[in-house]
């Protein structure tokens, strides 16, 4: 969905709605939703998210891709959207990542996940 004009790059808005069986038609200014934001792909990957409620396994199962790829994929659609990832989080990931590298134990995972 275009949210930007082609020609000035300025902000889009939909200002007339029209009826397919009626032809009645709604004119005002009716604003986008911020998912209009994310890609068609982005898009794909959240009703996926909802559908398995949240359950990053399930996520991983079904795209049949890893939980750092997950994770990556949740943090981009956040910053698509204008939200930050919570710092928590963020630590989280990076100690993940680096176990599944192979830089860290399993051991000293759980002590730093421990003192987040």
């Amino acid at each position: 969905m275009l949210t930007k004009c082609p020609f000035c790059n300025g902000a889009l808005e939909i200002k007339e709605l029209g009826c397919n069986k009626c032809d009645v038609t709604i004119r005002g200014r009716f604003p986008f939703s911020t998912f209009f934001q994310l890609s068609p792909e982005q898009m794909e990957f959240v009703k996926i998210f909802l559908k398995s409620r949240g359950n990053i396994k399930e996520v991983e199962k079904e795209l049949g891709i890893s939980y750092p790829t997950v994770r990556g994929k949740l943090n981009d659609i956040l910053k698509s959207l204008g939200m930050k990832p919570h710092k928590e989080a963020l630590k989280r990931e990076e100690i993940l990542e680096s176990l599944s590298k192979g830089e860290i134990t399993v051991e000293e995972a759980v002590e730093k996940l421990k003192k987040i």
